[in-house]
Order: structure tokens, then sequence, then C-alpha cells
């Protein structure tokens, strides 16, 4: 039993490594005022990509940091379209999901020659800190822990973290204390996309060890729904985290003991992630608040 506790807690908090990441992302972007549905194909090219660059290079850090750049990009260009273009925010987040799919689905067999997966070798692996014969737990746990900390703390404790929730509650009166609306949107957009990049390229580098065109598996929407739980705040977004990375895990856990599929399908508890999504956002509808400027484009009168 206390190996099997073990085992759920060490799959837990790796599980909720890009769910964490990615909501923790969405916070600040959400905060600044701007939306963006797109961390599902976020997620999914981060990880294609991030499993590349970890097999050019030889180093499973630089396939994290590349997943993160792909992030970056995408962040970039989603922020161009809603920030400075004035455009639609929930349009060029579908955009990237429907240019993930196609992307990694025919990148796969392209790059690889393999049909619909590959498996990213073991040797390109992040070398875990802690080893046990019940599971093995990756620094990138606690690079998660700590950049959710450092989120909050920057987001309400400093300067920084005032300017953008200002640009997302009143952006003009941001405006004319003389902010640029416009630049602390693009960045905090910029920021949320990069950690869902690092989120991806985790998937397929650390975690998984593999890359599919359906490896995001809905990561990225459970993450926007883990982002309103939170309440828009990066400390509870990493206790919604680790609930969803628990039931993520605990269908794993199902499907490797027989003894338990007697009893209870793992097919069913693979449903409890997206069942929890569904009960906890049809529970706290209306009891939250998003930012007042949130998706809405701003034009300087």
């Amino acid at each position: 039993m206390i190996e099997a506790v073990i085992s759920t807690l060490i799959g837990a908090l790796t599980a909720m490594v890009p769910l964490v990441l990615t909501s923790v992302g969405a916070v600040v972007s959400e905060r600044a005022g701007v939306v963006n549905i797109g961390y599902e194909g976020i997620l999914l090219m981060s990880a294609f990509f991030g499993a590349i660059f970890a097999e050019i290079t030889g180093s499973p850090w630089i396939g994290l940091l590349g997943g993160a750049f792909i992030g970056m990009l995408l962040g970039m260009l989603h922020g161009f379209i809603t920030v400075y273009l004035k455009g639609d925010h929930v349009i060029p987040g579908i955009g990237v999901n429907l240019l993930a799919l196609g992307v990694v689905a025919f990148g796969i067999p392209a790059y690889w020659g393999t049909a619909g997966q590959h498996q990213v070798p073991t040797n390109f692996r992040v070398t875990p800190i802690i080893n046990t014969p019940y599971g093995s737990l990756s620094p990138m746990v606690l690079v998660t822990i700590a950049i959710a900390l450092l989120t909050h703390w920057v987001l309400f404790r400093t300067p920084l973290g005032l300017r953008i929730r200002a640009v997302g509650e009143n952006p003009e009166a941001a405006d004319a204390l003389g902010i640029n609306v416009e630049r602390y949107r693009f960045l905090a957009t910029v920021y949320g996309a990069t950690l869902a990049g690092l989120g991806g390229a985790f998937m397929s580098v650390d975690w998984l060890g593999t890359v599919t065109k359906q490896l995001s598996a809905g990561r990225g929407f459970i993450a926007l729904a883990n982002m309103v739980f939170s309440g828009w705040n990066p400390l509870r977004a990493l206790l919604g985290g680790f609930i969803f990375g628990f039931f993520d895990n605990l269908s794993v856990w199902v499907r490797t003991n027989p003894e338990v599929q007697r009893i209870i399908p793992w097919q069913f508890v693979a449903t409890l992630p997206y069942l929890v999504t569904l009960i906890i956002v049809a529970g706290i509808i209306g009891k939250v608040r998003p930012p007042k400027a949130d998706g809405k484009p701003y034009k300087r009168e």
C-alpha cells in the first residue's frame, strides 16, 4: 500500500507539470487582458519540436528550451494579432490548435519515418533527482513549483505585477498613468505561451518519452479550466494542477494493476480528469470574476 501511495504521488507531481505551467502562463496572459485558447496546439507543437531539438543536440535541456522557444514564437504571433492588430482573441487560438494538428500529423512520418508515433530514446531524457523503484521525480517538478511561486510573487507583490493587472482590469486608466498597455499585454501573452511550450516539451522529452498527434490529449483545455478554478491565481493553479494531475495519473496506475481493473475498468478511470474538469468548472461558474478587460482589444483614443 505504501508503495502504491508513493508511486501515485510521484506520478501526480509529474503529471501536474504541463498543466501547472500552462495554467500559470494563462493566468498572467489573462491578468493582462489577453485570452489565448491555443494552448492545446502550443503543447502539441512544442512537444514535437522539443523532441527534435533534444535528439539533434543530444541534450534534453536543449529540447525543453527549444519547446519553450516554439511556444514563445506562437505567443508572439498570437500577441501580434490580438494586441497590435486588435484582432479577435479566440480565432487565432483556434488557428494554432488546427495548425498543430496538421504539423505534427505530417511531421512525425516526414521527419522520423514512423506511422503516427515516435519513441524518444531514453538517453535523451532528463536525469531524475529522485529515482526509486516506485517512480522517478524529475527536476522539472521543482522548476514548475518555483515558477508558480515566483509568478505569484511578481504578480501580487511587485510594481510589475501591478502594471500587468492594471492593463487587464482598466487599460484606459493604466494608459492615462503612462503605462504602455500594448507592450505589457504582448509580453504577458508571450510569457504565457512560453511556459506552455516548456510544458509541451516536458511531455515528450522528460515524461512520456513519445510524440504522437494526440499527445496533448486535451491538457491545454484542462489548463484553461484550472486557470478559472484558480480564480486567476498562480498558487491556486498549482494546487489545481496537482489535483488534475492526480486523476490523470490514477488511470495509468489502474491500467498497470490487473487486480484493480477487475473492479474498475481503466477506460472509465481515464475519463476522470475530464469529468473532474466539467464538475469543477460547472460548480464555480458565476462565483469567480475574470479581469474586466479580459479578451477585449484596447484601442487608444
